[in-house]
């Protein structure tokens, strides 16, 4: 067994998030990535046209540090430590992603009818990538966050909107991969 291009088990994983999570709030700085959103826009001067963006965003650089360090951890993941091998799926699962049309199930990391570049020459497949987004979007502004910053962050700190919102983040995706996916795809 190859442990180099193994993810790390949940009994490591998750102590590691859990002790990241309490430096965060010995220090007294919440986590989220769609914050880091706000904060580029503000740097780049959207202060000047719309008063959400008018805040000190010089307070949230460390944030701005830890997306990076995520895009450059998920880039030497991706192409250092990760082999070519595809998860190990349910014989089932796989024929009943096969029977809705993932052909490459069982056999890729990611499904390529959703995530290889082929998605982009179908403008049915675009236009459901620009909903998808906006609603994404929508949703992370209308919640105060996005599901790493209520889950991890906001459940940390025992607020019951983050639980409110999680609770809603699961219900969205269970609807949508139930319900909704079935009849798009």
């Amino acid at each position: 067994m190859d442990l180099i291009n193994q993810p790390l088990p949940w009994y490591v994983a998750g102590p590691l998030i859990a002790l990241t999570m309490l430096l965060l709030l010995l220090v007294g700085k919440n986590f989220g990535m769609s914050s880091n959103l706000r904060t580029i826009c503000t740097a780049l001067g959207a202060d000047k046209t719309c008063d959400f963006f008018c805040f000190d965003w010089k307070e949230q650089r460390w944030n701005l540090l830890v997306m990076l360090g995520a895009v450059i951890g998920g880039f030497i993941a991706v192409n250092y430590l990760s082999g070519d091998n595809a998860p190990e799926i349910n014989p089932e699962v796989i024929n009943n992603l096969k029977s809705l049309g993932f052909e490459s199930a069982g056999s890729s990391y990611l499904p390529l009818e959703l995530f290889g570049t082929a998605i982009f020459s179908s403008v049915k497949s675009v236009f459901i990538l620009l909903i998808g987004g906006v609603l994404v979007g929508f949703g992370a502004r209308y919640a105060g966050g996005c599901t790493s910053g209520h889950a991890i962050s906001g459940l940390s700190n025992l607020q019951l909107p983050s639980l409110i919102a999680v609770i809603g983040f699961f219900i969205g995706g269970l609807v949508m991969v139930h319900l909704i996916f079935p009849l798009i795809f």
